[in-house]
């Protein structure tokens, strides 16, 4: 028998207490980093966090300053005595670890922005209006976009909580309070508010992104044709008549004043008298609209807005009112929504994206986007209430209600174009709200109205009536729109209604195949070469039949 010492057998028994004693450390360790979901042997990450699009970091080495995106995935190394060392593209960086998140959506760090541009705030009731300049506090944010900016954040102000697009955000109160009226720009702050439709240098003249919509191609030239509601059963003809003719777009009414063109299930919840009288059913439009997108034309869908007497019947607390009646104002037989109300622009805008989503259109034309004109006097005499809910200009209301437009119908990937009067090419704030610098400024396409026969008689100092000379007056005309164009950061594509009607003053012209032709060539002689529309309110075949020759020609 093996004799054992006692000193072997206390040596094995402190082996076996040590064994047992690093497996129970090697237990615990496991467990606790089981639980906080790392292992000591397995690489650890995180994400760059900043309350910036980048964050500035240093190069190990070379000690120079670096930035990396937000949201970045880097490599935890090691950590310092006043910094972190991390890894990030097979380089070793030093950053502070309060600016490491182990989850992603901790990332956006900063508390409060200043409003650069007036911003429409979508709440859970509706939409609201915070401006320039104002403080507002971050809540939360929808989506970190591949450069480290935000698309939209939840924010609160003055107890209300909803959505902004980040862009027209900033941390800088200084740029808050600018707006980008340096240079040639400050020709803006030096036009006041003769007319009564507001300041120009009350309005915005940030750049606005206007990138190419992929798979929407619009033609660099549009060649036109207007289509109301009650022509749509004869849509067939119309495509005959063109498919092998220049005209490559038509123009359809999804809703006018008075002639909503079908039943939309926006009207249905919006204003049901616009729905009850529409035109067409949903069916026969459908139809319609998908024969012209199959034929290989350019779709645009317009839009009535701010004159609309169904809207009105059906809520009369968003209407311009006339003081000496209490009830709705009549204006040019007509009763008008207030440009003011957020309420007419939410309904405008979500059968817009009906439209777009349901029928495919490329572009969305919103017209009567302004206030009633000639009711100066009114104003002054304080018989009308306007219902101005956020102390606005006449032109702000409808720059703001633009850019809304504007980035919903992004959304829908869809183009918007606004028709303005003729007159806003001139250097002045219209009485009625439309100052072109600003609104081109937002649009993808601008559409003025320079209808002749709507002129003076002897406009610009012409010495004949200049609805029976056309050429003459819309190429001076166009010389103001061009130095309007000048006057924005990011001015739209100029696109032009054209009179294609008799003209209806003394002398009662007839507007025959020359007059199409010299209107169009003195849009293309002033440079305005963005294509053209033509206006004719019965969307008469026969009357555009009989201006093909004008149409073909190549200006």
């Amino acid at each position: 028998m093996v004799k054992v010492s006692k000193s072997y057998l206390i040596k094995q028994l402190y082996l076996v207490m040590f064994f047992f004693i690093t497996l129970l450390i090697l237990t615990i360790l496991l467990a606790y980093y089981s639980m906080s979901g790392t292992l000591p042997f397995e690489t650890r990450h995180y994400y760059i966090s900043s309350n910036q699009k980048t964050l500035k970091v240093i190069d190990y080495e070379t000690s120079e300053t670096v930035e990396i995106i937000r949201g970045t995935k880097v490599e935890f190394v090691e950590e310092l005595e006043d910094k972190t060392k991390i890894l990030y593209n097979e380089r070793k960086y030093l950053i502070d670890y309060s600016d490491l998140k182990e989850n992603i959506e901790d990332v956006v760090t900063e508390s409060f922005m200043y409003v650069r541009t007036p911003v429409t705030v979508r709440k859970e009731d509706g939409l609201s209006l915070v401006k320039k300049a104002n403080k507002v506090n971050i809540i939360d944010y929808d989506s970190l976009l591949a450069d480290g900016s935000i698309n939209m954040y939840k924010i609160e102000h003055d107890e209300k909580v909803g959505w902004v697009y980040a862009k027209y955000l900033t941390d800088d109160l200084d740029y808050a309070k600018s707006t980008y009226a340096t240079g040639e720009y400050e020709i803006h702050n030096r036009r006041g508010n003769n007319l009564g439709g507001g300041s120009a240098a009350n309005l915005d003249f940030f750049p606005v992104d206007k990138s190419p919509i992929i798979d929407n191609d619009m033609p660099d030239e549009v060649r036109s044709l207007y289509l109301n509601g009650a022509v749509l059963h004869r849509i067939d003809e119309y495509i005959e008549s063109f498919k092998d003719t220049s005209i490559n777009a038509f123009v359809v009414d999804i809703k006018d004043d008075k002639m909503p063109a079908y039943k939309s299930e926006v009207m249905k919840n919006y204003s049901k008298t616009n729905y009850n009288r529409a035109l067409n059913s949903y069916e026969r439009y459908e139809t319609a609209i998908n024969k012209l997108n199959e034929a290989g034309f350019y779709t645009i869908g317009r839009i009535t807005v701010f004159k609309d007497e169904y809207f009105v019947m059906d809520h009369p607390d968003h209407a311009i009112i006339d003081k000496r009646t209490d009830k709705p104002l009549v204006h040019n037989n007509s009763n008008w929504p207030t440009p003011y109300s957020r309420e007419v622009w939410e309904f405008n805008v979500e059968l817009a994206k009906e439209a777009v989503l349901n029928f495919g259109f490329n572009e969305i034309q919103f017209d009567y986007i302004r206030f009633p004109d000639r009711i100066n006097r009114l104003e002054n005499e304080g018989h009308i209430d306007l219902k101005n809910r956020y102390d606005e200009d006449k032109a702000e209301a409808v720059q703001n209600f633009l850019i809304y437009a504007k980035d919903e119908l992004r959304e829908v990937d869809a183009y918007i174009s606004a028709d303005v009067f003729g007159e806003s090419s001139h250097a002045y704030v219209t009485a009625y709200g439309q100052y072109l610098p600003a609104i081109s400024n937002v649009v993808d396409v601008i559409s003025p109205m320079p209808y002749p026969d709507h002129f003076s008689m002897y406009e610009y100092g012409l010495s004949q009536p200049v609805w029976t000379i056309p050429y003459d007056l819309l190429k001076i005309w166009g010389n103001f729109t061009n130095q309007r164009q000048k006057e924005t950061p990011t001015p739209a594509k100029v696109r032009t209604w054209i009179q294609a009607y008799d003209a209806i003053r003394n002398p009662r012209v007839k507007y025959d195949n020359k007059m199409i032709e010299d209107q169009i060539q003195a849009l293309f002689d002033s440079n305005l070469n963005g294509g053209f529309m033509t206006w004719n309110a019965a969307s008469s075949l026969s009357r555009y039949n009989s201006y093909i020759e004008a149409f073909e020609k190549e200006y």
